[in-house]
């Protein structure tokens, strides 16, 4: 099993448990080392997830301050991959995910927690080193991202500076 799909996985049942988990019955679950569990965790951690460890397993603790998601509708080339996320962060937004249409497999969607021009580097980066093609390469450009922010009013300022910059589709 691919890392990444175990650790989303892992955040899954996290979101849905009603109890603790430890890291031994995660690791039951996906036929792997505790050790690869912790690392997981750590991992998941460094994208922002209020993981914590207690005596009796892993807890992931959601803002008490309910915050504002939206999905928005985009297009725009590879070049300005940095320019839409950078956008949406300075305007106080929070990036939880990158979604397509495909013709053939349907909805695809993946995570991409960013929160930071930091973490846009980094992800921009990653593209680079890996070769990766961007998943909206699959359909066309367009592609849709869920967006957090504290309040409606912030939310509406990211629309607006997206469709000043020809991103957003109505």
């Amino acid at each position: 099993m691919d890392g990444n799909f175990r650790r989303k996985e892992i955040l899954e049942i996290l979101q849905n448990a009603t109890h603790p988990l430890s890291g031994t019955s995660l690791a039951q679950r996906f036929h792997v080392s505790r050790q690869v569990i912790v690392t997981d965790i750590a991992l998941l951690r460094a994208n922002q997830y209020n993981i914590i460890s207690t005596n009796r397993g892993y807890i992931l603790l959601t803002d008490i301050i309910s915050k504002k998601k939206r999905v928005i509708y985009v297009e725009h080339e590879d070049k300005d991959t940095a320019e839409e996320l950078n956008t949406i962060v300075d305007a106080g937004g929070k990036v939880l995910n990158v979604m397509i249409d495909h013709k053939l497999y349907g909805q695809v969607i993946a995570p991409l927690p960013i929160s930071s021009r930091r973490e846009v580097l980094n992800f921009i980066e990653r593209i680079h080193e890996t070769k990766a093609v961007p998943l909206k390469r699959l359909s066309n450009g367009k592609h849709y991202h869920t967006i957090e922010a504290e309040s409606e009013e912030i939310l509406d300022l990211i629309e607006e500076e997206l469709k000043k910059k020809g991103f957003l589709i109505d």
